[in-house]
């Protein structure tokens, strides 16, 4: 079985990353967090849940999402 990506079973965080979270989020808390994982890899994880569930992503994977991003493809997301 791989590592757990979007679509498996989430892992549980590694200790001693340094996670970052955006400067724009809100006081509310409603942001994720991202760290540089070993091999290259991205952890994003829900800032206000440190010890829960982290999503794992290769470099690809994480830059072809930043990429659909900057072109604007998920603007459309969480909008009623």
């Amino acid at each position: 079985m791989g590592r757990p990506t979007l679509g498996n079973s989430p892992e549980q965080p590694d200790s001693g990353f340094d996670w970052v979270k955006s400067s724009l989020s809100f006081s509310n808390g409603n942001c994720v967090e991202v760290a540089g994982l070993p091999g290259g890899e991205v952890g994003v994880r829900n800032s206000r849940d440190s010890g829960g569930a982290v999503l794992r992503f290769t470099s690809d994977e994480w830059h072809a999402f930043l990429g659909g991003v900057r072109n604007g493809e998920f603007d459309g997301f969480g909008r009623k």
